[in-house]
């Protein structure tokens, strides 16, 4: 029985093609390592592929744009010079920090990812 035809043969095959005829060394970036996206790494693992297709196709995810929102939560509380309002926006991050990592735990458990 033939072997169905899957994306990543086509993919395979549109490499090969590329590389046999230049296409590829023609690239500005071949040979180079690929930039990291902003957040890559305060991603976690599991999350970082699904995540980074969905920013592809101009999606953001209400999980990613939390973590942005964590990201200028944090420079707000150390910027402050208020003791008031940095004790404030230190409990403000510790909330959305809360909230994060249940979303992300709700993900792993239910296997929406």
């Amino acid at each position: 029985m033939p072997r169905l035809e899957i994306i990543e043969d086509e993919i395979a095959r549109h490499l090969t093609e590329a590389a046999k005829s230049g296409e590829l060394r023609a690239a500005p970036s071949y040979g180079k390592p690929l930039p990291v996206d902003d957040g890559w790494n305060e991603t976690p693992d599991e999350f970082r592929m699904a995540f980074k297709a969905l920013k592809g196709s101009g999606f953001v995810p209400p999980e990613i744009e939390a973590f942005h929102e964590r990201s200028r939560l944090r420079q707000r509380v150390q910027a402050c010079n208020d003791s008031d309002e940095r004790k404030r926006l230190a409990s403000e991050l510790s909330s959305l920090e809360q909230k994060i990592a249940l979303r992300l735990e709700g993900m792993r458990d239910h296997g929406s990812i």
